[in-house]
């Protein structure tokens, strides 16, 4: 997904398009897109404990940010989730 059609989408659903530049969505987008990146230099540099460090806290900042997303606004967690095709949708 281009970063530029995910701001679209995601300022389609927002009235002011300035203030979407630090979104939680668009974060977690570009955190997914590092997190995506990293996973195959591992595949091919699996000693590379550096970049594996790396994923972890990048894991972590992207977890943080849903957890916040999912108790903050349970119906944009779940459409994010469901764009990105990053985890199963949480049921209750």
């Amino acid at each position: 997904m281009v970063k530029n059609a995910f701001i679209s989408v995601i300022s389609q659903n927002e009235k002011e398009k300035n203030k979407n530049k630090g979104s939680v969505e668009l974060q977690v987008f570009s955190f997914t897109n590092k997190i995506r990146r990293i996973t195959s230099h591992l595949e091919l540099h699996r000693k590379d404990y550096l970049s594996q460090r790396g994923l972890r806290k990048i894991i972590g900042k992207r977890q943080r940010l849903l957890s916040y997303l999912s108790k903050k606004n349970e119906v944009r967690y779940k459409q994010l989730i469901s764009q990105l095709d990053i985890r199963e949708p949480k049921t209750r």
